[in-house]
């Protein structure tokens, strides 16, 4: 999906705006293939009626034959008749199975259940995505800081969840705007990118998924999620949200490795805790486990965009080895890979939706990985930690009476939102009554 320059492309949209994941090259080939199919009928067709033909002219031959020549060879002219149809049905038989192959293909090209792209929607979620980088926990507890606005606006946060001891930091809260909880992962902070990606290369899928046969997964990416403070704040949050909104949708979001925590989070909550509509939208997330784990990855959360852009060096980590694609960590679709192309004085943006295989060769795998630059960028919003951020936070006093803290040091500034509500409706109403 072309987008216009890039001085307009920014255009207002609604967040009703959603474009089919299925590219328009996918369904040309579907057109082309049924095309193929009818033509290819029409050939079998007459090619059938040619053999009936020769069939008929041939029994005829037979039987004068056998009227001049008597019934002293009738048992020979029989078996050549049986053999003439038994090429016919032979031949039909063969056209069916040809034909029914086809059908199967094209039916393929079409799956329900596939996930949607907005490009508005995942310009908010990218605006969560390097909100939750921000190290100052009052003004985002608050949402009050330089990355909280625009169309964040009005975001209501529930849990922010600090793991001073793994250096992660994850929120929950409710957008009303789009009727959902959401929650984002904060991705790589305290130590150097550069370090981070060499790191990348050398990750091994060393770990079995529960429950999940023939599934792996790095145990460091497994572990930043399931084996800190995380997900149990990110839990509790979550039952109190739906205590008060009801039982709304679920939006997850993070970029690089927060991107691979929001994976996993969202494959538990759909598992583990039975939630039926889970969201995630990642950016330059890499790779995370194997070709079954990706399998499954999709089945039970198969509402997933994982947003790429140009060179992005992350997602092309660890690497995917292609003659080996059992014992390759392998990426679960669906891609979004954003790129710029130059027509003379002007740049468009291409929103390319790529194909439901997870690592399709025409979209971020056809281009050389080795940009960070690329990896701390998408749709123009800034990633990755401010300026000189590391695994220090910030707290005004007024952040104390919402926290706690466990012995280790980690702790979770949590507001009551029932008595939020009820403190607003009181002021509300005090205002009315005083007009």
């Amino acid at each position: 999906m072309a987008r216009g320059p890039r001085a307009t492309k920014e255009s207002s949209r609604s967040l009703e705006e959603k474009v089919p994941v299925s590219n328009s090259s996918e369904e040309e080939e579907v057109e082309r293939e049924v095309n193929v199919n009818d033509q290819v009928g029409e050939e079998d067709a007459e090619e059938l009626e040619a053999v009936e033909r020769t069939a008929d002219y041939s029994d005829e031959e037979e039987n004068d034959a056998a009227a001049n020549h008597g019934g002293g060879e009738l048992d020979d002219e029989e078996e050549r008749m049986a053999c003439k149809w038994g090429l016919v049905v032979a031949i039909l038989i063969s056209l069916c199975a040809i034909s029914t192959g086809r059908e199967l293909k094209v039916k393929t090209k079409h799956k329900d259940h596939q996930p949607v792209y907005s490009h508005t929607l995942a310009r908010v979620l990218a605006e969560y995505a390097s909100a939750v980088y921000v190290s100052d926990t009052t003004q985002l507890f608050t949402w009050t800081c330089e990355r909280c606005n625009d169309l964040t606006e009005g975001f209501e946060m529930i849990e922010l969840i600090i793991d001073v001891q793994c250096c992660l930091q994850a929120f929950v809260g409710v957008a009303k705007d789009l009727n959902a909880i959401v929650i984002a992962f904060r991705g790589t902070q305290g130590t150097s990118i550069q370090n981070w990606v060499t790191d990348l290369y050398w990750k091994q899928l060393d770990i079995n998924y529960p429950g999940m046969d023939n599934a792996m997964v790095h145990h460091g990416f497994y572990a930043a999620y399931h084996n800190t403070t995380l997900r149990p704040g990110i839990l509790s949050a979550v039952e109190r949200a739906k205590e008060l909104y009801g039982d709304i949708k679920i939006m997850l979001t993070g970029h690089s490795m927060g991107g691979a925590m929001a994976a996993f989070c969202a494959l538990d909550l759909t598992v583990n805790i039975g939630e039926k509509d889970v969201q995630a939208v990642t950016f330059g997330q890499p790779r995370i486990g194997n070709a079954a784990f990706a399998s499954y990855y999709s089945k039970f959360v198969p509402n997933t965009i994982r947003v790429t852009h140009e060179h992005d060096i992350v997602p092309h980590l660890p690497p995917y080895y292609y003659h080996f694609p059992q014992k390759t960590y392998h990426h679960f679709p669906r891609e979004v890979w954003l790129y710029d192309i130059d027509l003379r004085s002007l740049v468009y943006t291409v929103e390319k939706v790529c194909d439901g295989s997870g690592e399709d060769p025409t979209c971020s795998r056809s281009v050389v990985g080795n940009s960070i630059l690329d990896h701390l960028a998408y749709y123009g919003i800034q990633m990755g930690c401010e300026e000189g951020g590391s695994c220090s936070t910030i707290m005004d006093p007024s952040s104390v009476a919402y926290r706690t803290m466990d012995i280790e040091g980690n702790f979770v500034l949590s507001r009551n939102l029932s008595f939020d509500s009820l403190r607003r409706s009181s002021e509300v109403k005090g205002q009315v009554d005083s007009m």
